[in-house]
């Protein structure tokens, strides 16, 4: 009789035990070969969104398909507005162009230490490049235009011209639309290296930031400001976040 209460005893405990152990979730174990993300891009000269599939050469390796957009700012541009006209637009004196520029890369992510099942941070080393497109819109700004009436002015779009508009003439900046109809296109090429920190809970789900840096060249020059020399190249530096899933 004691052995089968003892027996029974075992049992419940041992149970009980099963109940209170934390359950392990094997599924972080699993190798998922493809994914798949979209990001929000920051970086020293503008922001950008991003779009990339990837999927796994080897267990360490993993090949990327990335694709980007992106504004590009001059580091020496400054806002101003007209100081005679209390309701005049802000404005970029001297700004030629809004540049934004298209990326499309291909390149590897190479794992450097793989997260324990209870989570913590998997770190990537990358190399990407690819092709990058420059898309040039010009600036149209509001120009003042003297009446016969004193005092009086009249306001015109008009794309801006060093050479004829001034910080007296300038009343500020027009519709972002405009220019649209005179896009000037820059190919180029690019390349990106950088590191990337893999946070997600779950191996199904890609949560990650990403650092960076990425050089964009081009055999024609983009012209942004009007006073300063038109660029070969930009470096910028950049932070991106990444959302995303994996899957077989």
């Amino acid at each position: 009789m004691r052995i089968v209460i003892l027996a029974v005893f075992t049992i419940i405990s041992v149970h009980l035990l099963a109940q209170t152990e934390p359950v392990i979730d094997t599924s972080k174990n699993i190798i998922l070969l493809k994914e798949r993300s979209f990001g929000a891009l920051f970086h020293t000269q503008g922001w950008g969104v991003k779009y990339s599939q990837g999927y796994n050469k080897t267990a360490f390796n993993r090949r990327m398909l990335i694709f980007e957009f992106a504004e590009i700012q001059s580091l020496r541009q400054i806002r101003t507005i007209n100081p005679y006209f209390t309701n005049s637009k802000s404005y970029v004196y001297g700004k030629l162009n809004s540049i934004f520029m298209l990326r499309g890369s291909f390149g590897y992510y190479k794992q450097l230490n793989r997260k324990p099942y209870w989570g913590g941070v998997e770190l990537r080393f990358f190399y990407v490049g690819g092709f990058s497109l420059a898309i040039a819109k010009p600036i149209y700004l509001y120009i003042l235009n003297a009446s016969p009436i004193i005092y009086e002015y009249s306001l015109t779009e008009e794309r801006y011209d060093p050479d004829e508009h001034f910080v007296d003439n300038i009343f500020g900046r027009a519709s972002f639309t405009r220019g649209f109809n005179h896009l000037d296109f820059f190919p180029g090429i690019h390349a990106k290296v950088g590191l990337d920190f893999d946070y997600a809970s779950y191996r199904n789900k890609l949560k990650s930031l990403e650092v960076g840096a990425t050089l964009d060249v081009f055999p024609r020059p983009v012209p942004i400001m009007a006073f300063n020399d038109p660029n070969y190249y930009f470096l910028t530096l950049y932070l991106n976040f990444n959302f995303g899933k994996r899957y077989n």
